[in-house]
């Protein structure tokens, strides 16, 4: 354990053989940020952290980013386990993945739905009743789709900007 004053800093398992290593892979996630090509080899990556939820995540963001964005993608991602909890985390990345995105700020948003949902468990409910909140006052529910369909067809013109194209071939004479 280490400690700062009566604070305590960091606690690692102790090693009890001469020579051996415990790499934690959260110590090196800002220095991988630079260098993402380095964590598919790191040591800490071969001691297991990761889960099967992680490893789906860096597969589809390294298929949609390529290996470098991919990679810092997922970087950004385990940077969330510093101050989210890990379940949250999971739920977070695997929500993410189902809807077909591999963007930390997707997977940072679907974290902090499921900490709100662990926290303050809403009502069993069916699916298609309308939220708790729609039975207070200014809380109607008005759908769009229905407001959509009782508009009158718009017969305007479609727009043009064919006065702007006329200023890309009009060149100065001029020179300066």
């Amino acid at each position: 354990m280490v400690f700062d004053r009566r604070n305590l800093v960091a606690r690692h398992p102790r090693l009890t053989r001469r020579g051996s290593y415990r790499d934690v892979l959260d110590h090196y996630l800002e220095i991988l940020l630079v260098k993402p090509g380095a964590m598919a080899g790191s040591t800490a990556l071969a001691e297991g952290s990761f889960t099967a939820v992680h490893e789906a995540f860096w597969a589809a963001a390294q298929n949609a980013h390529g290996d470098a964005a991919g990679t810092r993608a997922l970087i950004e991602v385990l940077l969330l386990h510093r101050r989210m909890p890990a379940e949250a985390v999971e739920t977070g990345i695997a929500a993410a993945v189902k809807a077909g995105s591999t963007s930390p700020d997707v997977v940072a948003i679907e974290v902090r739905k499921a900490e709100a949902a662990a926290r303050d468990p809403e009502p069993e409910g069916d699916e298609d009743d309308p939220p708790h909140w729609a039975d207070l006052p200014g809380g109607q529910i008005v759908s769009l789709t229905a407001r959509r369909i009782a508009l009158p067809e718009d017969r305007r013109p479609p727009p043009s900007v064919d006065r702007y194209d006329q200023l890309l071939t009009h060149r100065p004479t001029g020179s300066a």
